[in-house]
């Protein structure tokens, strides 16, 4: 919400003042609308012309018979402010009163806030109590015994003196009020806690407290430096010039002007109204980076969404020192504002995807980007390099945000032409589509602007934004974002939700709950196990499923899928880096999801645990299982490649998309006891569960399948230049034919699997580079004496970033080459040996 706070020069105190209300019983609360969040305008006394009023009084105010008067004036102003100055206090002191339980339990294994969440909501409030509360104690003696001697000016002064606290608070108060109402939706504990604070009156009241929100406390402080400014202007009124108070005073309202006007002209790029020639107010809702289809080719735009308009525009280049401008792309009116949705035909024609082999290439480059700047901060003078390797950071994160995103959400003029924007998430798009939405329930008029007033427009945007730079992972705190794995643990009570978490500077869906059907009393306990890049929020989406009637002429029913609600918490590092598991809720739309999440490293999810017992399949060497079983390739293997092909090889984002860890654990079971029936639990199983179990097998072997002693040819040669393309056949093939036979086999199979599985690309969103990424780094895997070898290395993130794009590169090789066959090796090695 935006708060925008004007205040009334003619008096600092009214009746009533506290709760709102005017004299007369009328709301005097700030203007509020349902706007994105902004700092506060702190608007310094004003006259009749709006400009500021000067801290000097008007000459000739305090005449000679009029001394005495005016010093019981200023006692009256005094007595008045010093009033307030407790009730003040007394709301600092309600707002301290939950922040030392919730700093204490943050430390517990069941927390209701984290320390960062604490910290950026009660932020600098116990150094604003402590300010006051020795101004209050300073003050009081003074007033109680009050003669014309008395002096308070040295106290206004180090009042004035200290607000460099409060332009700390005023910076933070966005994110504070932010924080608290995520926290609150979140938490139940937390909610009840923050909408009903108690705040004691005064000493003399009747009433021992009064409830107040946290919102409401939140926002004293920024009231009460406004209030003190007027106050000392009251003040110096009624203060003669040659008393010792008057250039103390004077002092002090200088300094508390000076800071008004600071803030006021940092927040003034950030305010988000306009007025148009009519003098109608038209407010900013939204505004983002977003990616446009424009000419058939991709272009970065950032988009405006007014209360009457949407409004799309660039940065116009502009010379060195020179202010930046936007230039006006195109505007849509709300009025004429219409969607329109893409099939997945059109989809095909008009956007082009690049192969997901670049993006992933990408990604690594600035993985290791990422890593040499953390070694260049320690060396003793990298900082002028980290300046540079930043800036290309930037560049090629920048290069990612503008080509991976892929789900249209395209608008259109009802008078004329379609707009097509490419979103990374499902997210994204609904809430643009919700906020034009309730601005067109709004009876809206079309609008039609000038060439002038267009350009006045799109000037102000510069100043009206609240997103200033393209949402890049190198444009935020590093330390604020987790990479690993979290294991999720999601309880709902209806339809089915989709996680997705960001991934340098976008976001990507990871997972997918099971979808019940024909059941009342659907049961959900599911586990996912998500990995991180560089992630700091975690995003829940909720839908219903339904069929379209319209559609049900389709041999294939298509169920169109409805949006019901949508979360986001933040990856709290502190929190989500604890051994122990997180509990959270999610509240949207009267649906509460409740999750738990633990975090484990990549360091941890890279090491191979053998198996104790031999008598399983996971953690068991590939060829006591293939012995036991009297068989060339693991059963495992078999039966889930069997059950994909039948049933999975269509799904969207197979091998990708994770499966519910329960069922994979049950899985996992099932196969390491021989059960049965689990012919039956594969056939009843959900299709990402069983992919899952699939890559968690390979993932536990004792050793890589393509083996610990053949890992650094197998990284050597597939570095091998493309100049000789024989040289480099030969040795790949010869690698292959090193390999045990239960680890040829079993490799062969699975390649042509996936070849299968590739041949649907249209259908299942799976390149071959798709699965040589998810494949890549579980078959080739350094051994520990391996990844330890070079110094550069430090930790298994520094292992991922350099080795996993050979890693792809080595299994991408095979997945591209014409059918390999084990006979046909086995003879070429026959032949090589006669040879010789």
């Amino acid at each position: 919400m935006v708060y925008n706070f004007n205040y009334n020069t003619d008096g600092y105190e009214g009746d009533g003042a506290e709760d709102g209300k005017s004299q007369d019983g009328s709301e005097t609360l700030p203007y509020i609308d349902e706007s994105p969040t902004m700092s506060p305008q702190l608007c310094a006394p004003q006259g009749p012309d709006g400009e500021a009023v000067s801290p000097t009084p008007p000459e000739g105010l305090l005449p000679g018979g009029e001394i005495e008067k005016g010093l019981e004036m200023k006692k009256l102003v005094l007595s008045g402010f010093l009033a307030s100055e407790e009730i003040y206090i007394n709301q600092l002191e309600a707002l301290l009163l939950p922040m030392r339980p919730l700093k204490a339990t943050a430390t517990t294994s069941q927390p209701v806030l984290t320390i960062q969440q604490v910290e950026t909501i009660f932020y600098k409030i116990q150094d604003i109590f402590e300010i006051h509360k020795e101004f209050y104690d300073a003050l009081l003696p003074n007033i109680q015994q009050w003669d014309e001697k008395v002096t308070v000016g040295h106290l206004f002064q180090k009042l004035a003196s200290q607000l460099g606290v409060y332009k700390a608070f005023v910076d933070n108060y966005k994110v504070a009020l932010e924080t608290a109402e995520k926290c609150s939706q979140a938490n139940s504990q937390f909610q009840k806690i923050s909408e009903n604070l108690k705040v004691k009156g005064p000493k003399d009241s009747k009433d021992c407290t009064t409830s107040v929100s946290m919102e409401a406390l939140l926002y004293k402080p920024i009231d009460r430096v406004t209030r003190s400014t007027l106050v000392l202007h009251d003040l110096l009124k009624h203060t003669p010039k040659d008393h010792p108070d008057f250039p103390l005073l004077q002092d002090a309202l200088r300094i508390s002007q000076n800071f008004l006007s600071s803030i006021n002209e940092e927040i003034d790029p950030r305010r988000t109204a306009v007025t148009t020639p009519k003098g109608e107010a038209r407010q900013l809702v939204k505004d983002g980076f977003l990616v446009e289809v424009s000419e058939s080719s991709r272009k970065v735009r950032h988009v405006f969404l007014f209360t009457d308009l949407l409004l799309c525009a660039k940065m116009k280049k502009t010379a060195v020192g020179r202010h930046q401008q936007y230039e006006c792309k195109w505007y849509i009116p709300l009025a004429d504002l219409t969607f329109q949705t893409l099939d997945d035909s059109d989809s095909c024609h008009s956007i082009q995807v690049l192969p997901e082999h670049e993006i992933e290439e990408m990604k690594i480059k600035i993985s290791v980007l990422k890593s040499e700047i953390q070694k260049e901060k320690k060396a003793p003078k990298g900082q002028s390099r980290v300046e540079r390797l930043r800036k290309k950071m930037n560049e090629q994160e920048s290069w990612l945000l503008l080509h991976s995103p892929t789900i249209p959400f395209r608008i259109h003029n009802k008078h004329g032409k379609s707009y097509l924007f490419l979103l990374s998430s499902d997210y994204e798009r609904s809430e643009w589509r919700e906020s034009i939405q309730k601005l067109q329930k709004k009876d809206l008029q079309a609008c039609v602007l000038s060439s002038v007033e267009l350009q006045v427009l799109t000037s102000s945007c510069f100043k009206l934004r609240t997103v200033h730079n393209i949402p890049v992972t190198s444009n935020k705190d590093d330390s604020s974002s987790v990479n690993g794995y979290i294991y999720l643990l999601c309880f709902l009570p209806d339809l089915y939700c989709t996680l997705e978490v960001d991934s340098y500077g976008y976001f990507v869906s990871k997972a997918k709950t099971r979808v019940f059907r024909d059941t009342t009393e659907p049961q959900w306990n599911e586990e996912f196990e998500i990995e991180l890049e560089g992630s700091q929020y975690l995003r829940i989406l909720c839908y219903e499923n339904c069929y379209d009637k319209s559609m049900l002429n389709k041999d294939d029913n298509e169920i169109v899928d409805k949006i019901m609600g949508k979360g986001q918490v933040q990856l709290d590092p502190q929190t989500v880096q604890s051994k122990n598991w997180h509990m959270d809720v999610i509240e949207m739309n009267g649906i509460k999801v409740e999750f738990s999440m633990k975090f484990t490293s990549r360091d941890l999810s890279l090491k191979r645990t053998p198996s104790k017992k031999q008598s399983g399949v996971f953690g068991v060497k590939i060829n006591v299982v293939t012995k036991r079983e009297r068989s060339k390739v693991p059963y495992i293997v078999r039966q889930c490649i069997e059950e994909v092909e039948k049933r999975g090889i269509d799904e969207v984002g197979i091998y990708r998309i994770s499966g519910v860890a329960t069922d994979i654990q049950a899985l996992k079971t099932a196969f390491d006891t021989n059960t049965k029936d689990i012919l039956m639990m594969l056939s009843d199983m959900d299709i990402n569960a069983i992919a899952g179990t699939l890559k968690l097998y390979f993932r536990e072997l004792p050793e890589p399948l393509l083996t610990d002693r053949l890992y650094p040819a197998f990284m050597e040669v597939g570095a091998l230049s493309p100049v000789d393309p024989a040289a480099k056949e030969n040795c790949m093939m010869h690698l292959l034919r090193s390999l045990p036979d239960p680890n040829l086999m079993t490799f062969l199979t699975l390649l042509e699997h996936l070849k299968r599985v590739a041949e649907k690309e249209p259908i299942n969103k799976m390149s071959l580079h798709n699965l040589a990424t998810v494949f890549g780094p579980t078959l080739l895997r350094p051994s520990e004496s391996e990844s330890t070898k070079g110094q550069h290395i430090t930790s298994a993130s520094d292992i991922w970033s350099h080795d996993v794009m050979a890693q792809v590169q080595v299994l991408l090789y095979y997945l591209q080459h014409p059918p390999i066959t084990f006979a046909e090796l086995k003879r070429n090695t026959l032949y090589f040996s006669t040879d010789v």
